[in-house]
């Protein structure tokens, strides 16, 4: 299967080419090194530069395509609406229709658990602890907490309506939590606000991002899995799952059900295995 890459060299996209063994045409907007992200790049895969708003830039890329995984974007609820508006709607509806047009049957777009993160905004912090009884699944009413959520609900409109009528297979994966490889634990945003002097460890701040982290942490295997039962699936025309590993439904607020039953999925991480951050 030859699978198109969108927004290839960020987080999630390092994640899916770190642990998976596929035939990928990796396309972003500039290639590693051109920044200051101090990401590698990557010979060993063809490489598009085109930015996602430009729909004439990107419509070759998709010929010969059999899936495509959407993750380009403005990754992050910071995002002003002209932000959004660009990378997001229309960087997502030209991905769509250049996946149409080129005859592709398959469609995974990286969504957002933002789009329902009016739950953890009104409940938060004690959503984060196991005594709080909530379960969001994906038949809930989406309930964005920021013009980035919004943005990602637009995305998933538009992948219902190519869905129904232009005939691709459309799989939203709502992320949670993935962080690059030096984070990649439940005490990876802890660590990280240690380590850019927010707080200190052990501190009311640092317990407050530990436990949100053991709920919402999806590592990146994990997420990498979820891609690979998407692409490998076949059974939907279009379905929303949650992104998120194996924490303790106590304490995770997010369906697995769903993503276990229809996609096979089977996380191996588990916030619940670590009461440390690991050693340096």
């Amino acid at each position: 299967m030859d699978v198109l890459l969108t927004g290839a060299h960020g987080t999630v996209g390092s994640a899916i080419t770190d642990h998976l063994d596929r035939e990928f045409t990796l396309l972003d907007r500039e290639q590693p090194g051109d920044g200051d992200d101090g990401r590698e790049s990557r010979p060993d895969y063809d490489t598009v530069v085109a930015d996602v708003t430009d729909y004439d830039a990107i419509r070759p890329a998709f010929d010969g395509q059999d899936a495509v995984v959407h993750l380009a974007g403005y990754p992050s609820t910071d995002g002003s609406w002209p932000e959004v508006l660009e990378n997001n709607v229309v960087g997502t509806r030209n991905a769509l229709e250049a996946a149409a047009d080129a005859g592709v049957e398959t469609f995974v777009f990286a969504s957002t658990n933002h789009v329902v993160g009016m739950y953890e905004v009104e409940n938060a912090p004690d959503i984060y602890h196991p005594d709080f009884d909530l379960t969001v699944d994906h038949t809930g009413p989406v309930r964005p907490d920021s013009p980035y959520g919004a943005s990602k609900v637009c995305g998933e409109g538009f992948g219902r309506y190519y869905a129904e009528n232009r005939g691709i297979s459309f799989y939203a994966i709502r992320i949670c939590s993935v962080r690059d490889p030096e984070y990649d634990h439940p005490y990876g945003d802890a660590e990280r606000g240690v380590d850019r002097g927010d707080w200190e460890r052990g501190s009311e701040e640092y317990e407050k991002m530990v436990a949100r982290m053991k709920a919402m942490w999806h590592s990146r295997r994990d997420l990498a899995h979820m891609v690979e039962c998407c692409l490998d699936d076949g059974s939907v025309t279009f379905d929303i799952f949650y992104g998120v590993s194996d924490n303790d439904p106590e304490r995770r607020w997010f369906d697995l059900d769903h993503a276990r039953e229809v996609l096979g999925y089977d996380p191996q991480d588990s916030g619940e295995e670590w009461d440390a951050p690991p050693e340096r």
